[in-house]
């Protein structure tokens, strides 16, 4: 078996080389698609995440399980001649979150299904999640211990379907100081650092754990450490990385040998913000809403376009179709996005909190957007207006290596959305 990707970042990380992984967590299949065109481009390891709420047992809010997700990926691979060998999946926020409504010992048994699914569906990096309380849990917030002995439960269980499947043993990440999935849900100046200490007390009440448990060998493969080094997205700001706010918890890896950190919510960050990030030690850049925010983006510019060549009628456009389709189906967006009514209307299309998302699969959505595709279909779209409405691509189109076609366009949006990614990643 050859060495897993994650573990040879931690090692080249520790030698000085500062590197990160991309980890997209999305299950758009456009999105999946421009990730595995970057990971050709740069020939390297593809790191794809599906989340505990989106892909489970029961199918999640895609409809997917582990193993339909997993075809779903290799799919796509397969279309666009991905090497299967090179693409890494992982399974994050597992735990007891989709059913901490119920008590802990039934959210717990479910949270155990799900990730002896992930295992034995091959997903050989694992994010264990245990940071929310149940309905018979005292308090808001539970304590780290606790924590902790939940995530070596659910390790237990990985352990031994990978064990009896015959798969390679899974890397786990963990980490108690979790941002919420999809970004903050109020407008935010700056978000607390984790602290040193508590970095290093969370790896070792995690060990500890790991060891009551019976799975010692499980914990050597903790590689991963989820903190919060201040970066965060709301519904209209991001809050950008700062390295002098985190330089104490930087030094935190001194202590930790074997891991590297993991950093969620840096949709949106600068390039010079997310090589911070990698110099600092967090080996592992998460990126989900704000590669569907590219795609809407990409999909609205080709909308206009196609108005001013004369294709689209305006009660045939994409945003009009949408926004009918969000305003009677308000769940997804409706608790999230305030304020006055055409302050929620641009929020619904435009908010970095990109709610949007949830809506693509629709097929009311899918036929609109698969109506504007259709229309573009074949038609070279003059430089001009990809200036106009398209401009970040305009570069690119005319220096000959994007093609100047409605589907080049929507990839390379997106792809461009990754380079920054790809750009950090490899800065040492």
């Amino acid at each position: 078996m050859s060495e897993h990707p994650l573990i040879r970042l931690v090692d080249d990380v520790a030698a000085g080389n500062r590197r990160a992984m991309t980890s997209v967590c999305s299950a758009n299949p456009l999105v999946i698609e421009a990730t595995l065109l970057e990971g050709l481009a740069r020939d390297g390891p593809v790191l794809v995440e599906a989340t505990c709420n989106q892909v489970n047992q029961n199918g999640g809010y895609t409809g997917m399980t582990p193993a339909s997700f997993r075809s779903f990926v290799e799919t796509i691979a397969g279309k666009v001649g991905f090497p299967l060998e090179h693409l890494v999946l992982g399974g994050d926020h597992l735990g007891p979150n989709p059913w901490k409504m119920l008590p802990a010992d039934v959210a717990m048994r479910r949270a155990e299904e799900m990730i002896a699914a992930y295992a034995s569906a091959g997903f050989s990096k694992l994010h264990l999640d245990a940071s929310m309380a149940c309905a018979d849990d005292r308090g808001p917030s539970l304590a780290e211990e606790m924590i902790a002995t939940r995530a070596a439960r659910l390790a237990s269980v990985a352990e031994l379907v990978a064990d009896n499947c015959d798969l390679s043993a899974p890397v786990y990440v963990i980490g108690t100081e979790v941002p919420v999935p999809g970004g903050a849900l109020e407008a935010l100046d700056q978000i607390a650092v984790t602290r040193l200490e508590d970095a290093v007390h969370t790896v070792e009440i995690h060990d500890s754990a790991f060891e009551a448990a019976g799975i010692p060998q499980a914990f050597s493969r903790c590689i991963g450490l989820v903190v919060q080094p201040g970066v965060e997205f709301g519904n209209e700001n991001v809050v950008i990385y700062d390295p002098g706010k985190a330089a104490a918890l930087t030094k935190a890896l001194d202590q930790l040998p074997g891991f590297v950190f993991e950093a969620h919510s840096t949709d949106y960050q600068p390039r010079e913000a997310l090589v911070a990030l990698v110099r600092d030690g967090f080996g592992i850049l998460k990126v989900g809403p704000g590669l569907t925010f590219a795609l809407r983006e990409t999909l609205y510019g080709l909308d206009a376009i196609a108005v001013e060549l004369g294709l689209l009628a305006p009660e045939e456009r994409l945003p009009a179709a949408m926004e009918e389709l969000m305003l009677e189906k308000a769940a997804d967006w409706a608790t999230y996005y305030h304020g006055t009514p055409e302050r929620q209307r641009v929020q619904r299309h435009f908010s970095y909190s990109d709610r949007i998302r949830y809506y693509w699969p629709d097929p009311r959505a899918q036929a609109a957007v698969g109506r504007l595709l259709s229309i573009l279909e074949g038609r070279t779209i003059p430089e001009t207006l990809i200036s106009q409405y398209l401009g970040a691509n305009y570069p690119e189109v005319v220096k000959g290596r994007v093609d100047p076609s409605a589907r080049s366009l929507l990839l390379t949006g997106i792809q461009r959305a990754l380079q920054v990614y790809s750009y950090a990643g490899q800065r040492s």
